[in-house]
């Protein structure tokens, strides 16, 4: 079946491996990034997107398998870091043939990368490559699957906001405050439900009008702004990025009227330094990849079979995570960014190590 190369130089590019698959025949391209499994099997979702050149694709996938490493690392799971791309238009060439050639490639990986749902792949979709392939998650009910991932997502954003919450208030609720949420989708709908059930007032935006038409017929006390421009710079006490990444550049932060920033964005830094021009205005950054974590323990949990209360329970512990990082940050004179990067690291350390002691 097509092409299928490696490279597992970790010099080049801090990974342990790095696969190129393709299959001419269904179309696919894919890139399979594996950037640690010091925890255990590599685990991250499959994005399918248009990107412009091969290099783009190949950015996307080192940078997101880098940051599932450090996510798993803290949502305290079993598992290393690893992501995937196809790199198309789902829209244009998604189809059973694909899926099932890229299912094949996963499985010739013998178990090193679980794969599952994300930009552009749906829980279906997962149910089509576990039929080429055993290192699935993300499946459907009606297959032992978890079901939709945003759920726990979600969940998990909310608590990683009433850590931060109180941190910056001395309580851990929302209640009374105006939260700006950017990004109706399918974490963002969810997030906004939990927000209001607490008693917060929530600011919204989203570039779908079908995502802004529900708002106004679900929610109809949800105020909702034109853009994400209007939103940053509106009176709010939290910023709630749910949508692509980057949300946290130069030309938002300065501008940023909120206190606190907690969203379930991937990627929300532009790049490196923001996170110290957020602290140097006060602003508290709770760091992406623990507080969206709570998707990838849902999905994690159908490894050992799944159960919903259990995944929801550790998922409720974004919250003692996120209050030990903001601790952590307070105490070692860092943003809360570093701290995170930290704490993951010394876990991956201390416990990748372990390996070295072989069993028989």
């Amino acid at each position: 079946m097509g092409v299928f190369a490696s490279t597992d130089d970790p010099v080049s590019t801090g990974h342990e491996q790095v696969v190129f698959c393709q299959d001419k025949q269904s179309g696919l391209k894919a890139i399979i990034g594996i950037y640690s499994t010091a925890l255990g099997p590599a685990l991250g979702g499959t994005r399918f997107y248009p990107y412009a050149t091969e290099e783009d694709a190949l950015a996307d996938v080192l940078d997101l398998s880098r940051g599932m490493a450090y996510k798993n690392a803290l949502a305290n799971l079993d598992l290393g870091g690893g992501k995937a791309v196809i790199w198309g238009d789902p829209e244009q060439i998604k189809s059973e043939a694909l899926l099932r050639a890229y299912g094949r490639f996963v499985e010739s990986l013998n178990g090193r990368y679980y794969t599952a749902c994300d930009v552009g792949t749906y829980v279906a979709d997962m149910d089509v490559i576990a039929r080429e392939t055993r290192y699935v998650t993300g499946r459907s009910v009606e297959h032992g699957g978890a079901g939709d991932s945003s759920i726990l997502t979600a969940w998990g954003v909310f608590q990683g906001m009433r850590a931060a919450a109180e941190h910056v208030w001395g309580s851990p609720t929302l209640a009374g405050r105006r939260v700006g949420v950017s990004g109706l989708g399918k974490v963002g709908k969810y997030l906004t439900a939990h927000l209001l059930d607490d008693g917060a007032e929530v600011v919204a935006t989203d570039v779908n009008p079908r995502a802004l038409e529900w708002a106004r017929t679900t929610h109809p006390q949800v105020t909702l702004v034109d853009d994400t421009a209007a939103l940053v710079a509106s009176d709010i006490d939290v910023y709630a990025p749910c949508a692509l990444g980057g949300a946290l550049n130069d030309e938002t932060v300065p501008v940023l009227r909120a206190k606190v920033v907690t969203g379930a964005a991937n990627n929300q830094l532009a790049h490196s330094g923001i996170e110290k021009v957020l602290a140097d205005r006060g602003i508290l950054y709770t760091p992406d990849y623990v507080v969206n974590s709570g998707g990838v323990i849902q999905v994690a949990d159908e490894i050992e079979g799944f159960n919903f209360e259990r995944a929801k329970l550790r998922a409720t512990r974004i919250f003692d995570t996120t209050r030990q990082i903001l601790q952590l940050a307070e105490d070692e004179g860092v943003p809360p960014a570093v701290a995170a990067d930290r704490l993951a690291e010394r876990r991956m350390a201390d416990v990748g190590r372990l390996r070295a002691i072989h069993l028989r």
